[in-house]
């Protein structure tokens, strides 16, 4: 999600060229024949550093074959946008591209024009300033990723026909326990979100499923249970459909976004740095400023403690409530007047994401 605007911007400058994505087969699976900047994917095998790979799991031949076979395409420009280059840049230097260019963490091998990985920065215009050493310096300011029609096919066997309905996903996991805004007070925002009318879905993986439940029992209406059944795909759908997200900040608060569904995101202050879309319309940010564990009380800014307590649960019921209602109110009076509810309206541009 954070390389996007680096990718558009690529894309927008050089349209003629193809921009083939090195990633892992989900990756693939999920860009085949959905329009963006992305032409092809060439599937990486596993790499030491690089994804979840360890240092038994690579194959020394089939990384040389795949390196060799990317060398022979003749490749004139290799980006890195993985991270502080370590591991990453070696491996674009190998590829034997004309002009390298992407992050270099200090101690990381330099390639042919760096920008420096470190610090509390915004990851999307760091990434933009790679594109920008590639000669890529404008971004077009619109959605970032499309929905297709296999994406809705595959929402609409999850859920049922909104019948006029706003349909409203709230997403109250995160990997990081704590990005965890507490589940009683999603539940208590949900509740006020079926008075006003939605219909209220929950969304988490199969390892969330708990959570989902303990939402949902603990709302005073029904609710859809989403928890493990959303594919990617079936997810982009949802989404699209949505004429709402409140999620922690996690990977479908940035799937929302990039899809241009308005969203309240539950932030504790670094990851809003770090994290914070580009495009803020449509865009609400509800954020901790805690910097001290609640448990042992050391601060976590430049080291993490062992404590696994929620930093945002300081982030308010009326804030967060106040933040989704007048999203939903704006997005319900927009679609009434024919229009999408952000000047890129996702709903006025393409049918396909009407409720």
């Amino acid at each position: 999600m954070f390389c996007l605007p680096a990718l558009h911007a690529l894309k927008h400058s050089y349209p003629e060229a193809q921009l083939l994505y090195i990633g892992l087969p989900w990756h693939a699976a999920f860009l085949e024949g959905r329009p963006g900047p992305v032409d092809a994917v060439a599937i990486m095998p596993p790499y030491p550093g690089m994804g979840v790979c360890g240092q038994g799991d690579a194959d020394p031949c089939a990384v040389e074959a795949f390196v060799e076979n990317l060398r022979m395409s003749g490749i004139d420009l290799a980006i890195q946008l993985f991270g502080g280059g370590r591991h990453a840049n070696p491996f674009v230097r190998r590829l034997g591209a004309r002009l390298t260019v992407g992050m270099c963490a200090g101690g990381a091998e330099p390639l042919d024009r760096n920008v420096r990985h470190e610090g509390l920065v915004n990851r999307r215009l760091q990434l933009l300033e790679v594109a920008a050493l590639a000669g890529a310096a404008a971004w077009p300011m619109r959605r970032e990723l499309d929905v297709s029609e296999d994406d809705l096919a595959q929402a609409a066997l999850l859920l049922p026909p909104p019948r006029d309905r706003p349909l409203v996903l709230l997403q109250p996991g995160a990997s990081d326990p704590r990005r965890r805004w507490p589940v009683g007070r999603f539940a208590a925002l949900a509740d006020l979100l079926v008075t006003e009318g939605a219909i209220v879905a929950v969304n988490g993986s199969a390892e969330e499923a708990p959570l989902v439940r303990e939402l949902i029992g603990a709302m005073h209406h029904p609710a859809i249970d989403l928890s493990g059944k959303a594919s990617l795909g079936a997810l982009c759908g949802i989404l699209a459909r949505s004429t709402l997200v409140v999620s922690n900040d996690t990977g479908p608060l940035h799937l929302a976004l990039a899809i241009g569904t308005p969203a309240v995101g539950i932030y504790w202050l670094t990851n809003l740095i770090e994290s914070g879309p580009l495009r803020q319309d449509g865009h609400r940010a509800a954020v901790s400023l805690r910097v001290h564990c609640p448990v042992c009380g050391k601060e976590n800014i430049r080291t993490r403690c062992a404590h696994d307590a929620s930093f945002v649960d300081d982030v308010t019921q009326d804030e967060v409530n106040g933040l989704a209602l007048g999203l939903l109110r704006a997005g319900r009076s927009a679609d009434a007047h024919g229009v999408g509810s952000s000047g890129v309206g996702h709903r006025s541009q393409d049918s396909h994401n009407r409720n």
